[in-house]
C-alpha cells in the first residue's frame, strides 16, 4: 500500500529556503561537553563568543543552555562582547553542541499555496551520526523544544537526517552525498529513491544532486557542508585538493566532475573552486578542516580560518560570492578538534516576513 503523504510539508507548499534568504534568527547549542574537545576545551567558548558577537550585529541569536547555572555562565561570557538585547538563552539541555545536526530544520510556507502556519519545524530523527557518540538522548529532543520555544508547529518525517548532510538553493535543488544518506548506519531500510521522495515531501525540493564521499577525518560520513555549498541559485562552491598525494584529492575531483555533469533545471551548475586549508592534525588524527563550513547570516558570512597560508585566498573567493555581505573570519583552530566548525554549530531560522 502506498503511503499517503498529501499532508507532508512539501505537498502543502512548504519549502526550505536557501541559507542566504533573510533570517529571523540563528540558533546555537552552547558547547559544554569536554569529551568532544578532550584536553582542549578552554579556547572553545571564546571562539563561540566571537560567533555570537558577529551574529548579534544583524540578527537575533537563540542559544540552548543546560540549566540556570549554565545560563548564568554563558551570560557572563557574553557580557560586554555581544548585544545581549538580541541574545535569547533557553534551558534546552543538550548532549553536545552540533545544533546543525540535532536541531530543527525550518521550512516556510508559500502564501499562494495556503499551507497554514508561515513557519514549520522539521524534526528528523537523530542518532549521533550512526550511533558513534552515545548518549544522545537529550539531543534527540532539541528539535521539538526549539519548535516549542518559537511556538511553531512541528513535523516528524520519521527518518534519520542531519542538517549538515544537505544544502539547498531555495529553488528546488538539494545537495547531499551518497556516503552519508545511503549509509546503512542511518536508514538501512531506505534506498536512494525512497530518500529522495522523503526529501521532496518534507522539504519541498524537486531535485537531489548526489555527490560521492566526504573529506578525510570527517566522522559524519561525508557531510556536504564540508564539501560543496550553494552560493546562488545555480552556483556552487566546492573544495578541491590539487595535491595528488593527499587522500582528499581523488574523492574531491570525483565530486567536482559530478557537479559539472549535473543538469539543474534547463542548464548546468556554475562551479567555483575553494581550496582546503593545509592538513591539520590532533593526536595523529587528520581533522576535517574546510572553508566550506562557512555560515551565511543576514549581513555577514562567518568563515572558519585556521591560521594557514590559504586562509586569505579562501576568504577572498567567498567575498566574491557574497558581494553584499561582510566576510568575518572565525579562528576555528579551537573548534575543529571537536570535528566540526562554524556551520556545524549554527542553524538558521528563516524570516517569514515579506521582503
Amino acid at each position: 500500500m502506498t503511503e499517503d503523504r498529501s499532508s507532508w510539508p512539501g505537498r502543502r507548499g512548504y519549502r526550505m529556503p536557501a541559507e542566504w534568504a533573510p533570517h529571523a534568527a540563528t540558533w546555537l547549542s552552547w558547547p559544554h561537553n569536554r569529551e568532544t574537545w578532550p584536553g582542549s576545551f578552554a579556547p572553545v567558548e571564546p571562539a563561540m563568543v566571537g560567533v555570537v558577537r558577529a551574529l548579534a550585529q544583524s540578527e537575533d541569536v537563540h542559544i540552548n543552555v543546560l540549566d540556570a547555572e549554565h545560563e548564568a555562565h554563558v551570560e557572563r561570557l557574553l557580557a560586554g562582547h555581544a548585544d545581549l538585547r538580541r541574545v535569547h538563552l533557553h534551558r534546552v539541555p543538550t548532549n553536545d553542541a552540533w545544533v546543525r545536526d540535532h536541531g530543527a530544520i525550518f521550512v516556510i510556507a508559500d502564501p499562494a499555496e495556503g499551507a497554514g502556519e508561515p513557519l514549520l519545524a522539521i524534526d528528523f530523527e537523530y542518532n549521533a551520526w550512526g550511533g558513534k557518540y552515545p548518549p544522545y538522548d537529550l539531543d534527540r529532543r532539541v528539535a521539538w523544544r526549539m519548535a516549542e520555544v518559537l511556538g511553531v508547529p512541528r513535523f516528524a518525517p520519521g527518518i534519520v537526517l542531519e542538517g549538515g548532510s544537505i544544502d539547498v538553493n531555495g529553488e528546488g535543488v538539494l545537495l547531499t552525498t551518497e556516503q552519508c544518506l545511503l549509509n546503512p548506519n542511518r536508514n538501512p531500510g531506505l534506498e536512494r529513491a525512497g530518500i529522495e521522495r522523503i526529501l521532496r515531501d518534507a522539504l519541498g525540493v524537486e531535485q537531489v544532486v548526489w555527490l560521492g564521499e566526504g573529506i578525510e577525518g570527517d566522522d559524519t560520513d561525508g557531510h556536504v557542508d564540508d564539501l560543496t555549498r550553494f552560493v546562488a541559485d545555480a552556483t556552487v562552491i566546492t573544495v578541491v585538493e590539487p595535491n595528488r598525494a593527499d587522500p582528499n584529492h581523488a574523492p574531491l575531483l570525483a565530486n567536482r566532475r559530478r557537479l559539472e555533469e549535473a543538469a539543474v533545471g534547463a542548464g548546468r551548475l556554475n562551479v567555483v573552486e575553494l581550496p582546503l586549508p593545509e592538513p591539520l592534525f590532533s593526536a595523529g588524527q587528520r581533522l576535517p578542516a574546510s572553508y566550506a563550513n562557512f555560515y551565511i547570516a543576514n549581513e555577514i558570512v562567518l568563515v572558519p580560518v585556521f591560521a594557514c597560508s590559504r586562509d586569505a585566498a579562501a576568504c577572498a573567493i567567498l567575498a566574491d560570492c557574497f558581494p553584499g555581505r561582510r566576510i568575518v573570519p572565525i579562528d576555528s583552530r579551537a573548534l575543529v578538534p571537536g570535528l566540526g566548525a562554524v556551520h556545524c554549530l549554527t542553524q538558521q531560522v528563516p524570516s517569514t516576513e515579506a521582503p
